[in-house]
């Protein structure tokens, strides 16, 4: 294991040996925690079929970064060296924890990249009619066959305007790639209660996209500084979390669902939140075979659920154990078991980092004894679980 890495396998408090034995499972998975390499922050990463880890991090300044792309053959133990992914040095940014890169797999593995520009990244956006000029572009990019450099980037956004808060992107590995994010429409009405969710579509392994469209008519606003999370999940049924502002206080969480290649979704509410202010917050979205969960976070405590497709919903929200306080940023990953790790940071805030926790649930949703925390999670940061073949768990921070 590379040098920075911890292998653990925790349990609740000072339990006696006999009740370790009837709640824990013979051979509990074990969590190894690997730091990010090269020092870097907000890690997103995937595995594709091959086993391979794809992990995308910023590193540089804040308000105006990079993001590098590195590859994995044995789940974190050690990385090849790293490919800067945007064109134009500066481009990508990590303030407030919820703007930095998105990572997708497609076919053959080609890895898929989409970011909120910085102030200075290029092409712009659209006008911004508030601020007379263009503004923040959504930002694109694709690798090349032997992943050594990445394409030119290129924005999105074609009659939407106002970026904000994070987007995100997703692939089905037979050529579909999805990206999402919100923003107010060129034309339409201003303010939080009037942004849409907005989302293109390639068919060609990111060769071409369609030109935005929203993706649901209910008027739910969207919280502007709030980061939305896309997925494709193995039966290629698209799912979205997102947290509106209806009327600006209502600061719920959506879950959205389309079964025709994004072209019409259905959606509910999942958990309602009133506060008259925005909650910088992110989710998740993971699958494993015939499962799809989601995370969020609502008033300082972490939930997570799985998501009934038959009515694109979540009916059983899951709190983490313990207390509501500052828990933020939460993250999935699924075992072949139906094993649940769920994690999330404790104590971040604007420009101040916190601590990684996390716990083990098992298939049914229950917590199992297995847990721990770590201090240490960068200013600006969060943590990306996934799981091995054999059950256990890599946390990347």
């Amino acid at each position: 294991m590379k040098a920075g890495s911890l292998v653990l396998a925790t349990t609740v408090g000072m339990l006696c040996g006999s009740r370790v034995s009837s709640l824990a499972p013979s051979r509990p998975p074990i969590v190894t925690l690997v730091r990010v390499p090269h020092d870097g922050i907000q890690p997103e990463v995937a595995v594709d079929a091959r086993g391979v880890l794809h992990l995308l991090y910023f590193a540089g300044e804040p308000h105006a970064g990079n993001l590098f792309y590195v590859r994995s053959t044995d789940f974190g133990a050690t990385f090849s060296n790293p490919v800067r992914v945007n064109s134009e040095s500066g481009s990508a940014i990590a303030t407030g924890t919820i703007r930095g890169g998105q990572l997708a797999v497609g076919r053959d593995g080609t890895v898929h990249v989409a970011w909120n520009g910085s102030d200075t990244a290029t092409p712009r956006g659209i006008l911004n009619p508030a601020m007379g000029r263009p503004g923040a572009p959504f930002l694109y990019t694709r690798s090349n066959a032997d992943f050594t450099a990445f394409e030119p980037q290129r924005s999105l956004t074609r009659r939407s305007y106002g970026v904000d808060g994070g987007g995100s992107i997703a692939a089905d590995g037979r050529g579909s790639v999805y990206a999402a994010w919100h923003a107010l429409a060129a034309g339409g009405a201003n303010g939080e209660d009037h942004r849409l969710v907005w989302m293109t579509s390639s068919q060609d392994e990111g060769t071409t996209f369609t030109e935005e469209e929203p993706v649901w008519n209910e008027a739910t606003g969207v919280c502007s500084c709030c980061a939305l999370r896309l997925l494709v999940a193995p039966s290629k049924t698209l799912y979205l979390l997102y947290r509106s502002a209806t009327a600006t206080t209502h600061r719920d969480i959506y879950v959205l669902e389309s079964r025709d290649r994004g072209r019409s979704f259905r959606g509910s509410l999942v958990q309602p939140w009133t506060i008259a202010a925005c909650p910088m917050s992110s989710m998740s979205v993971a699958s494993s075979g015939s499962r799809v969960l989601g995370a969020w976070e609502t008033a300082g405590q972490v939930y997570f659920g799985e998501i009934d497709a038959d009515a694109a919903r979540i009916p059983r929200p899951i709190a983490a154990p313990g207390d509501a306080g500052t828990r933020k940023h939460p993250r999935l990953a699924t075992n072949s078991k139906g094993d649940v790790l769920f994690v999330w940071t404790e104590g971040t805030a604007w420009a101040r980092g916190g601590s990684l926790a996390w716990r083990l649930f098992d298939p049914l949703g229950k917590p199992t004894v297995i847990q721990g925390t770590n201090p240490g999670v960068p200013m600006w940061s969060f943590a990306a679980p996934i799981a091995r073949p054999d059950g256990s768990f890599v946390v990347l921070y």
